[in-house]
């Protein structure tokens, strides 16, 4: 094997700091930047808005929801994908992967052709029985969910396939219960992949926009996001409000990474 010299080692290192940095550094930086122009003025006019109040609160729970629907859902997909063989297994597989290949557009118009209350397959249906989806929280949870499935599936499938499950049959061969197996032997083996599969689709539900603005109507103190006051203040020219609120959007997406980061080896080594 030919190792590459230290001339191009530094090149790469150059050229992958100034990837980084330029895509992601700079802008990120030009919003801090922003937001504390005139010190903690803007950030704290911008969370004494209503709107905005409104708009953090709605996001926060959307997140929650579509985290706790991944959550659940995401476990058990990859339990079935790397534990268990059946027809269609490799489709499966491959239909996780569409929510980071279409649009979120798409999937917002999707939902509405489906959920409509008047057009939609099972929209007129829901209605009638007193559930709205669309322009409603449980459209936008649903949005926000598919967008962000694949996150947890695919930090659990390569942990589940390197620890086997010879562990799990010895602990069935003694009498465990499945409840008890994966209590006990699986979830602890798991756990830092689930954690961290958890952090990735909180952050990208925080952020979500497309597929929420779609399903949303984005109605203000209604069903208006976060990502969707950013857009309206923006185009109102409040730019201030615009980059306060992305400010603390990115700040949550980017503390739970970086506490995670941080805890795991800390754990894993106890």
């Amino acid at each position: 094997m030919v190792e590459p010299s230290s001339l191009v080692r530094w090149g790469l290192r150059l050229l992958a700091l100034g990837y980084v940095f330029f895509l992601v550094a700079w802008p990120v930086a030009l919003v801090v930047q922003h937001t504390f122009a005139d010190g903690l003025t803007t950030l704290t006019e911008t969370l004494t808005d209503p709107s905005v109040q409104y708009a953090l609160t709605l996001t926060l729970q959307v997140a929650f929801w579509a985290v706790l629907i991944n959550l659940v859902f995401g476990v058990t997909i990859s339990l079935l994908l790397v534990r268990h063989e059946f027809p269609g297994k490799r489709v499966l597989s491959a239909l996780i992967d569409v929510p980071l290949s279409v649009s979120p557009v798409v999937v917002g118009l999707a939902l509405l052709l489906v959920y409509n209350g008047r057009t939609g397959w099972f929209g007129p249906s829901l209605e009638a029985a007193g559930w709205q989806v669309i322009f409603d929280v449980p459209g936008m949870v649903m949005a926000t969910a598919f967008v962000a499935l694949p996150l947890v599936i695919r930090e659990v499938v390569p942990v589940l396939t390197e620890i086997g499950d010879d562990q799990e049959q010895a602990a069935r061969s003694l009498g465990a219960s499945g409840r008890q197996t994966f209590l006990r032997i699986t979830l602890p083996s798991i756990k830092w992949a689930v954690v961290y599969g958890v952090v990735l689709s909180l952050a990208r539900s925080l952020g979500e926009f497309g597929a929420v603005k779609i399903v949303s109507g984005n109605l203000t103190d209604r069903t208006q996001t976060a990502t969707l006051v950013v857009e309206q203040k923006y185009q109102n020219f409040e730019q201030s409000t615009a980059y306060a609120t992305s400010f603390v959007l990115a700040a949550v997406s980017v503390l739970c990474i970086v506490v995670v980061s941080l805890l795991r080896p800390k754990e894993a080594s106890a």
